[in-house]
């Protein structure tokens, strides 16, 4: 009664009363708990004190205790491990240690970076206010703004330089929001949680539209997300891109009539537990989390979220607002011109994120701004010599150089928060279906764009083009609702190759059939993910590529030149949307390649693809489980091996600074809408198939369990069939060609391995016949040795038995690849070797009486 009354508690108050936690007293300790243990008994078996739920992870739990270097949780589990093996415990019983599925010791050690671009920082604190000069003469798309902006009543006086908003200079470079405006859309009833430095709750440009109720300190640990350090503006100019009030002061947000709360995590180092809270923190009332931060952006880090804060993630898509899930829109990042690339960026390549990147405000493409497969969208940001207007720290101040991808990423949670207001039941994979079939392809840009099978372009550098908020808002009113999500993951496929160095890639493929998707009941595609081991000595040396089956092309890793590491991908997931709206059927292949001709090198070792999308059947789709470290662990549990091959492929294009500015424009009208004709719903499941060779589907359960056998087949280069490798005589196992070639390669090994070994045996009886008393003798000393436990080595007489036992890890090595020892079936100089026998023996049989003699002694 006690520990349920305190769960009740917990639970009621897990995103409204945040315990504040002393860091430099205390140790934190993360532990997650099976449904058999009580929080409270293992904080009372431990000494600990039970701090409280992990914000809205159940089962998760902070436990705290005095400071000390040792982790003491991980020290008792290892305790109990310890004392079982020595029985000084039963093993039969439950111990309350028992119940500990997770447990991490908390340090506040992670630094996240805003994602501004350099010029923002440059001009760090500059304060810019609009003086309209009364005297300028008024062209016809400035006097256009003017009488948009007194039909929607909008007096903010630097509304005519949000040329986001509205574009009188550069004709179509905007959001086209005025018209969604006009229907009178502008964000009530949506929220939008900037996950940032702080947020200026006091600004006469904020304050009405603050969410107070939804808004946290996790730095200083109060209730409201001041700005508190010189450098803490961030956060209030990206509220301002999104619910700047109309009124009097600056500008206005994309849906200036939205709430907007501040999370503050960026002003000082913070803990899993605390990032993990602050990504779910009132996810019943903040809709959408807009973070424009991530690692560096120095093309040679590396890093993903910790396991509390994935858990965090998919708790918040599968419980956020009322189980329609949370909206995470993040800044792809700006390292571009260090070569960087979201797929290195565990946030923006999660396929809970929408990836945003940036666009001048010419349309072209800024030297900061990263090219992903994962990236989602591009709206417009910093260029072409402007950036974002918006509103700045302070009671009235206002900001004129906001960029980077920063500043891209607000601007799409604002227009999410438009369609929220239209459309509140869509779900987090609705947001990210109508954004794919809305934006708009930027043609005169040249970029790598692909024609998909679902009727719309994708390019690494502008994802699926620019959003534009009358289309999205538009489509959002009728489309119907996807069907919950489903999956499958393909066993893992070892490949153990050298990769070889220049245009020449590795490649690997695998076979996806019709009956292993029917299982899995994945309908058609949305996020594709690969999960990869290479080993190399320097990373930044990697590119990779995968192809669909319908030649779609994703360039999921790119070479860095800054990336030195030397250690390659462990179990990394890189992810794409490329390939949305496809069926999945048909062969997927990956190339690796070594990019650079130089003394570094390595090798693939393996790969497992994982298939995101829309289940067939909802009626029987689950819930993906919560994540687990563990989830890749399992490398040995799947017997499947791809056959590889190599392919000469193109090295993608090096980023770097845009091309110049292109002699045309769009000239798209302000308010252009959708066409009759093309006025969006929910598509159908694309009817396209591809042959598949016809293997056995991988077994899955209801949640798609990756730790059965599998045994698909996976190759690289043949034809699908099962035809015979060796003339028809030969059975084929009903298997293909490349599986055939292991059967018959390990019948060949162990028939040579038998042959040696007749061989050995031969040669070895011949020698011992040479001399009549050899073999009695020697299986003599044999028996000895083995009677008195090695008796005759202690008393110098026991060569003989250690060299059979040397000689028989020869055997053993002989047949290791790249074995060096001497050859066992070399007979050498026959007589040395008998008269060394006999030598041997003669000095035991002396040996034998000396110790016969001195026994006697004793007995006498």
């Amino acid at each position: 009664m006690r520990t349920a009354v305190l769960l009740q508690l917990l639970a009621a108050t897990a995103s409204w009363a945040l315990s504040k936690r002393d860091y430099d007293s205390y140790d934190y300790y993360a532990v997650h708990l099976d449904q058999r243990a009580s929080p409270e008994d293992l904080a009372t078996h431990l000494g600990f004190q039970l701090d409280g739920q992990i914000g809205e992870l159940q089962h998760h739990y902070l436990l705290k205790a005095p400071k000390t270097d040792d982790d003491l949780l991980h020290g008792a589990i290892q305790d109990l491990k310890s004392k079982r093996r020595k029985r000084q415990l039963g093993t039969g019983g439950y111990h309350i240690l028992d119940g500990v599925l997770l447990n991490q010791k908390q340090e506040r050690r992670k630094k996240l970076f805003k994602r501004e671009e350099a010029l923002e920082r440059d001009l760090e604190g500059t304060v810019w206010s609009h003086r309209a000069d009364s005297d300028m003469p008024v062209d016809s798309k400035v006097q256009e703004g003017l009488d948009l902006a007194k039909a929607l009543g909008i007096k903010d006086p630097i509304f005519q330089d949000q040329w986001h908003l509205f574009n009188h200079v550069e004709t179509g470079h905007d959001l086209n929001v005025s018209a969604v405006w006009a229907q009178g859309i502008t964000g009530k009833n949506s929220t939008v949680c900037i996950v940032d430095d702080g947020l200026d709750m006091d600004s006469d440009d904020l304050k009405d539209n603050y969410f107070a109720a939804g808004s946290y300190d996790f730095n200083d640990q109060v209730d409201d997300p001041k700005p508190r350090l010189s450098d803490d503006r961030h956060g209030t100019r990206c509220a301002g891109e999104v619910a700047a009030v109309r009124n009097d002061v600056c500008g206005v947000g994309v849906a200036y009539d939205s709430k907007v709360a501040g999370v503050r995590i960026l002003s000082a180092l913070i803990s899993d537990a605390d990032e993990a809270t602050a990504m779910n923190y009132a996810y019943q009332e903040n809709q959408i989390y807009s973070c424009s931060w991530g690692p560096p952006d120095d093309g040679r880090s590396m890093e993903a979220p910790g396991i509390l804060i994935k858990r965090a993630m998919v708790t918040g898509v599968q419980k956020g607002r009322q189980g329609r899930g949370s909206i995470y829109v993040f800044a792809i990042g700006n390292g571009a011109a260090n070569d960087d690339n979201c797929n290195f960026d565990g946030y923006t390549n999660s396929i809970y994120s929408v990836s945003v990147g940036g666009i001048d405000r010419k349309g072209l493409h800024p030297y900061y701004s990263e090219k992903c497969s994962a990236q989602l969208v591009v709206t417009y940001s910093s260029g072409s010599g402007d950036a974002i207007h918006t509103t700045d720290v302070g009671k009235d101040s206002c900001y004129s150089n906001h960029g980077g991808t920063s500043a891209a990423g607000p601007l799409v949670a604002g227009v999410y928060a438009l369609m929220l207001e239209v459309r509140p039941d869509l779900t987090w994979r609705d947001i990210q279906w109508l954004t794919v079939l809305t934006a708009i392809p930027l043609d005169d840009e040249p970029s790598d764009w692909q024609d998909t099978p679902l009727g719309v372009k994708f390019s690494h550098q502008f994802g699926y083009g620019k959003i534009d908020a009358w289309r999205i808002v538009e489509a959002a009113k009728n489309w119907t609702n996807v069907k919950p999500q489903a999956w499958y993951y393909s066993p893992w496929l070892h490949v153990r190759k050298e990769i070889p160095q220049g245009d020449t890639g590795l490649t690997a493929s695998f076979e996806v059939t019709e009956a292993m998707l029917n299982k899995a009941n994945l309908g058609r595609l949305e996020h594709v993910t690969v999960t990869m081991n290479v080993e190399h000595t320097r990373r930044g040396d990697l590119s990779v590529e995968l192809r669909s089956p319908t030649g779609i092309i994703s360039h999921i890793a790119t070479n860095r030149r800054n990336d030195e590491f030397n250690g390659g991908y462990v179990d990394w997931n890189f992810m794409s949307v490329a390939h949305w709206g496809e069926s999945g059927i048909g062969r997927w292949t990956i190339v690796v390649k070594d990019t650079n001709v130089n003394e570094h090198s390595g090798k693939f070792t393996d790969w497992r693809l994982r298939l995101w999308g829309e289940s067939m059947d909802p009626a029987i789709q689950k819930l993906l489980p919560l994540p687990d470290d563990h989830d890749d662990d399992d490398h040995d549990a799947e017997t499947t091996s791809a056959a590889v091959g190599t392919t000469s492929v193109d090295v993608p294009t090096q980023t770097g600074s845009p091309a110049g500015n292109p002699s045309d424009h769009i000239t798209r009208p302000v308010n252009n809408k959708v066409s009759s004709t093309t006025v969006l719903s929910s598509p159908t499941s694309t009817s396209t198939t591809t042959a598949a060779t016809p293997v056995e589907p991988a077994p899955t359960d209801d949640n798609i369990d990756d730790h059965e056998e599998e045994k698909p087949a996976a190759s690289a280069t043949a034809a699908p069939g099962h035809s015979n490798f060796l003339p028809s005589p030969f059975p084929t196992f009903g298997v293909s060609k490349h599986t055939q070639i292991w059967i018959y390669g390990a019948l060949a090994l162990i028939a040579t391995f038998c042959t040696s070994l007749t061989v050995w045996y031969i040669l070895t009886r011949r020698r011992r016949q040479k001399n009549a008393r050899d073999e009695y003798e020697f299986e003599m000393l044999d028996e000895e040795d083995d009677d008195e436990g090695g008796r005759g080595a202690a008393n110098g007489s026991g060569m003989n038995g250690a060299k059979g036992k040397r000689r028989a890890g020869e055997l053993y090595d002989a047949f290791a690849e790249g074995s060096e020892d001497e050859d066992v079936f070399s007979l050498g100089d026959e007589d040395e070797e008998d008269d060394r026998y006999r030598d041997e023996e003669r000095r035991s049989a002396e040996g034998e009486a000396r110790g016969s003699e001195e026994r006697g002694r004793g007995r006498t």
